[in-house]
């Protein structure tokens, strides 16, 4: 702005010029300036002192300050509705919305970071960690070969090819990397006081059975006869919860799950103390009470409409339909044999169990007893 060569306390002594009798006319030639200059400085300043033009010059300038502030907030606030999406949560989002008015909008480093709220001292700093683009990547393959697994057991398959890191660092990972579990809807359960069951202290000690089905892509139904070893107390060595067996077929009467049930002893090498099941009619048949008569084995039945003292089968049921009934589309009834028998040796042999310390079954199984038990107590 052009600075003009009068001051308020000359144009006031113009004025008290005029007051005491010069003509306007006169005035002007002798001041060089234009009549409407003159008048527009008789409306401004009439009738004042230099005392009242000195605080008119403050409030004007404190008026112009408010004018600024005013503009530069309006423009703020223009600004972050341009700006409209996430909110400004991390320091990573702050500093691409502070780049974004530095570039955009022409802002200033220090105007830009204040609008956010994020230190200039943070915005400039850079890091110094490696990338974790490695970890990305196996972890995104990881994922996708294990769709319906969170990310503890990821963590558990990443440590066993070799990479280690922080659990809260993984799930930061997972969490950006969108890898999350979608939870699918859950199942009436029945309502009624849980009984507690006693836990076996040794191998094929119980056996848990229980029925699953499903459908070919035809429609046609078929079911999955499970067989689940339960683990117990944390003390005992000599069994795991692995499943001895899914048998698939579209029809399993009382007659079948015997025969089976004695494929696997012979399988397992050991016929279990007991067998607990729900009071379906192929396991209240009278070809399954004759087969438990023979084999000298003690059937245990929950009672009616208590699964949850059938846990163990039923948690892996859930497993079962989760990570691969839900999973494939069923051609044919040997197609779902084969994908059912590949993911019961995968459960047994690759799939980590926090339960279990992380180990799978099969390696819980197999683990050596005597340095356990002095591991044990030495803690």
């Amino acid at each position: 702005m052009k600075r003009s060569r009068f001051t308020q306390e000359g144009i006031i002594g113009v004025l008290k010029e005029h007051q005491g009798g010069a003509a306007a006319p006169d005035l002007c030639r002798k001041h060089g300036i234009s009549e409407a200059t003159f008048y527009t400085w008789r409306s401004k300043y009439g009738g004042m002192d230099v005392s009242d033009a000195c605080k008119l010059k403050g409030l004007e300038e404190e008026n112009a300050k408010l004018k600024k502030l005013l503009a530069e907030q309006m423009l703020d606030v223009a600004t972050l509705k341009e700006n409209a999406g996430k909110k400004l949560l991390t320091p990573g989002l702050r500093r691409t919305a502070v780049t974004w008015a530095i570039e955009q909008k022409g802002y200033s480093q220090h105007r830009a970071c204040a609008l956010v709220g994020l230190e200039p001292k943070t915005y400039r700093y850079t890091s110094k960690r490696p990338g974790d683009g490695e970890i990305r990547a196996r972890l995104r393959l990881l994922a996708g070969e294990r769709r319906r697994f969170g990310y503890r057991r990821l963590h558990i398959l990443l440590a066993r090819q070799g990479l280690r890191l922080n659990h809260k660092k993984l799930f930061r990972l997972y969490r950006e990397e969108k890898l999350g579990v979608r939870k699918r809807g859950g199942r009436k359960r029945a309502l009624g006081t849980r009984s507690p069951m006693a836990l076996p202290d040794a191998a094929n000690q119980r056996w848990s059975l229980d029925f699953v089905s499903d459908a070919l892509s035809s429609g046609r139904r078929f079911r999955v006869l499970a067989v689940v070893e339960p683990r117990g107390s944390p003390e005992v060595d000599d069994f795991t919860r692995e499943c001895p067996g899914l048998v698939v077929d579209t029809s399993l009467s009382g007659l079948r799950v015997g025969r089976e049930l004695d494929r696997i002893v012979e399988l397992r090498g050991g016929r279990p103390a007991m067998v607990v099941s729900d009071n379906g009619t192929e396991l209240t048949s009278h070809a399954i009470l004759r087969w438990k008569e023979e084999r000298s084995v003690l059937w245990h039945y929950i009672a009616p409409g208590k699964p949850q003292q059938n846990g163990f089968v039923e948690s892996f049921n859930g497993q079962l339909r989760d990570e691969c009934l839900n999973e494939h589309l069923f051609s044919s009834l040997a197609a779902a044999r084969r994908i059912i028998e590949a993911w019961r040796l995968d459960y047994n042999a690759e799939c980590p169990h926090t339960s279990l310390d992380g180990l799978t079954p099969a390696a819980f199984a197999t683990r050596p007893k005597q340095g356990h038990t002095e591991d044990r107590l030495c803690s």
